[in-house]
């Protein structure tokens, strides 16, 4: 909203280092120079390059943060579902596994997924750290190791749980929950001063969302960091040095606003630093190393990529929902994901998404009249949401990244029987708890259900439903793993401290990083743990030692 202040725009004036691709529009619009040179050029701009962007310059290093998508800031967020999506998500919010069957949210602007999430805010379960330790190695991954960084990160980023009333679309979920004597609990989120106005998706038009964009990045900008926008990182030099790959240079292309390459070869920007942090995004990130022909004796890069595979459940409920205004998740269960152990069925987490018509319209299933039916309902219609924990199990071992002719990454995830039978149970226990909150009808999102206005009659014809790819409608906005820590070479692409197990001067800083999904929203997992990681990297290059607070 153009009366609010707009700190990018106050920071661009008073002279950030910010370059843009060749052809780009806006105060940044100067192309970068064709080589730069830093103490540390960071690949990405969102949860994990931001944090890692703080600390060190407050450490005194030069920085270089490379970002693919563009710099859009709270004036240029107006709620308009047709502009965020091409300018904010990557493949305009319309990324898809290889068969089609999962639709996949993340971001690509700066702030990455950080400027286009719901808030949602949770530390890393401690069954999640339990197996990591057991499984993987990662001895020091610790509840009371890693409290101090997640406590530096709420502190910064004022993540708390949310005090106000939740709106109709998380109220339901509550309602419902409670009368069938299942617990919910209040969500923390990443805001400060929030006007509730529920577009969180589209980019907060308030600056009250605490996303990278307005919080670290610009604290890194104004500490002199450089930031390249519409910057693609198109692959690393790696030269020999004492046995092991050390990168020698980072080439870097210029992108327009959708993402394809802008001007001629001789456009080309060269990086060379001392040190590399990865953080461009599970997906993103294994996709610039298998680019790069990176080191890769185990073969693990890439694989054990994880997304939370989401159903969902719409319900025609008798008041107004109007799902579209207030917080977009203030309410979830946990009661399914503790039934049993992670090792066991795959569990699920409840949630409420928030719900605009192009997301809503292009999520739900059917077409022709039975579909304008229920968008005329739309006022009307609640939904819920379940996170589905992969990772924990042989049969839900996540999907593999790989490249198309053109370069560009497509992660091939298969949806498998042990999956899909999670994902049944999920049905039913949404559909169960929207009944109890008094739904006339309830649609569970798949291609074959029709609107079920009894829970006996919508229980029998889920039981019956075939759980196959493309029948069920499945999407995700958390995408983890590719580049995994682990204990040992054999089992992960880096180390415990974040550092590349081959590649003497890479550090992976992102949710690439976890070895399973979290069992939860991950941003503030990749805040804390990122933190302790670039406090530790920051030792390692002999700057100063810094703290988050």
């Amino acid at each position: 909203m153009s009366s609010l202040q707009d700190p990018i725009q106050d920071g661009l004036q008073r002279g950030w280092k910010v370059f843009g691709a060749q052809g780009a529009t806006g105060p940044h619009s100067a192309p970068a120079p064709s080589v730069l040179t830093c103490d540390v050029a960071i690949i990405g701009s969102g949860a994990g390059a931001g944090i890692t962007a703080e600390l060190l310059t407050k450490a005194g290093l030069r920085v270089v943060i490379v970002e693919e998508g563009p710099l859009k800031t709270s004036t240029d967020f107006n709620q308009k579902e047709a502009e965020a999506y091409p300018s904010l998500y990557q493949e305009s919010a319309a990324r898809k596994t290889t068969d089609k069957a999962i639709n996949i949210l993340q971001g690509r602007c700066v702030g990455g997924s950080t400027t286009v999430n719901w808030t949602s805010s949770f530390r890393t379960p401690a069954t999640t750290l339990a197996h990591w330790q057991g499984r993987f190695g990662l001895t020091d991954y610790r509840v009371d190791a890693l409290a101090p960084y997640f406590e530096q990160a709420e502190t910064r980023l004022n993540i708390s749980r949310w005090l106000t009333t939740p709106n109709e679309n998380n109220a339901v979920l509550q309602r419902g929950a409670t009368k069938l004597g299942i617990p919910t609990e209040t969500i923390p989120r990443n805001v400060k001063g929030c006007w509730n106005l529920g577009s969180c998706g589209l980019g907060c038009p308030t600056n009250a969302k605490q996303s990278m964009l307005i919080t670290t990045i610009p604290a890194a900008l104004d500490a002199g960091a450089t930031l390249l926008v519409q910057t693609r990182a198109e692959r690393f030099v790696f030269t020999e040095v004492n046995g092991q790959r050390h990168i020698s240079a980072l080439h870097c292309i210029p992108v327009n606003a959708m993402g394809e390459q802008a001007g001629s070869a001789k456009s080309a920007i060269k990086i060379t630093a001392k040190h590399y942090v990865l953080a461009g995004g599970a997906i993103n990130s294994p996709a610039l190393l298998l680019r790069s022909n990176a080191p890769d004796p185990h073969g693990r890069l890439g694989t054990r990529t994880f997304l939370h595979p989401v159903v969902m459940s719409a319900a025609i409920m008798p008041a107004p929902v109007q799902g579209w205004a207030g917080a977009p998740q203030s309410i979830y269960t946990d009661h399914f994901l503790d039934l049993q152990p992670p090792e066991g069925p795959i569990g699920f987490k409840l949630e409420a998404p928030p719900l605009h018509p192009v997301i809503f319209a292009s999520t739900v299933s059917g077409f022709g009249q039975p579909q304008a039916d229920l968008l005329q309902q739309f006022p009307h219609t609640q939904v819920l949401l379940a996170l589905l924990r992969d990772g924990f199990h042989a049969e839900a071992p996540g999907g593999k990244v790989s490249l198309r002719s053109d370069g560009s990454p497509v992660l091939d995830y298969p949806l498998t029987d042990f999956v899909m039978e999670g994902a049944r149970r999920a049905l039913l226990a949404m559909v169960e708890i929207q009944f109890a909150a008094g739904a006339r009808k309830v649609l569970p999102v798949h291609e074959l259900a029709e609107p079920y206005t009894t829970w006996a009659q919508a229980k029998a014809a889920i039981e019956a439903l075939p759980m196959k790819p493309l029948l069920t409608k499945v999407v995700s906005a958390h995408v983890m793993g590719g580049c995994g820590m682990a204990g040992s070479a054999n089992l992960g692409v880096t180390r415990p401290d974040g550092r590349h197990w081959q590649i003497d001067n890479l550090s992976v800083h992102d949710g690439s990083l976890f070895p399973t999904s979290i069992g939860a929203n991950p941003q503030l997992s990749i805040y804390g743990i990122v933190n302790r990681l670039a406090q530790n990297l920051v030792r390692h290059l002999g700057a100063r030692s810094v703290t988050l607070a």
